[in-house]
């Protein structure tokens, strides 16, 4: 690996910053989720919201692997908080696929780092996982939540809706990537993504 595709101090800095920033904004949005219908809408407004600190970052990522390691910050911080370990497996991955999609593109494709954006969240779909193959395992630890709640939820996350919200997660990933470009549109001139 030659000096200039080494990832160095100040890109993970960058790193660190956008994931503390794009942290912090998807909890905030996450406390919804104490109304059960939310819980769905999460795979849609987290990255509606978060997809602008994403953009802004995607005009600092000149070097592979940043994305990915983007990718598993997020992954880690929910499992960390709370969310089961699928969200770290897919952040990994989904960085990962995002990262060679971003890099066929040599970091200049607008369209590849939209699509990118689309991809890299479906990790947050993975939070869902749980509620999809052990209902009962993941209330088991949250019965402070009531059961009112707990049964709302389950009549919710029927089986049939977890392909919709993948799906969801990958549309409102492209969607907040473009409104996030629209903002940044000065940004993306300046960095040279077309």
């Amino acid at each position: 690996m030659n000096q200039e595709t080494k990832l160095k101090g100040k890109d993970l800095i960058n790193v660190g910053i956008y994931a503390a920033i794009y942290c912090v904004l998807t909890t905030m949005v996450a406390m919804l989720g104490y109304i059960p219908i939310m819980i769905p809408l999460l795979v849609v407004l987290c990255p509606l919201i978060g997809s602008t600190p994403m953009m802004l970052f995607m005009t600092k990522v000149k070097k592979f692997g940043m994305v990915t390691l983007m990718g598993t910050i997020i992954g880690l911080f929910l499992w960390i908080t709370g969310m089961g370990y699928w969200p770290a497996i897919f952040g990994l991955v989904c960085g990962f696929l995002a990262d060679l999609l971003d890099k066929s593109g040599n970091y200049k494709s607008a369209v590849k780092t939209i699509i990118g954006n689309g991809i890299l969240h479906i990790t947050l779909f993975a939070n869902m996982i749980p509620l999809y193959t052990d209902i009962d395992g993941y209330f088991a630890s949250r019965q402070d939540f009531g059961q009112e709640y707990i049964t709302s939820l389950t009549n919710i996350m029927q089986p049939w809706t977890a392909p919709v919200l993948l799906i969801c997660s990958f549309a409102a990933g492209i969607v907040g990537a473009l409104i996030g470009r629209k903002l940044l549109k000065k940004h993306f001139m300046k960095a040279g993504i077309v």
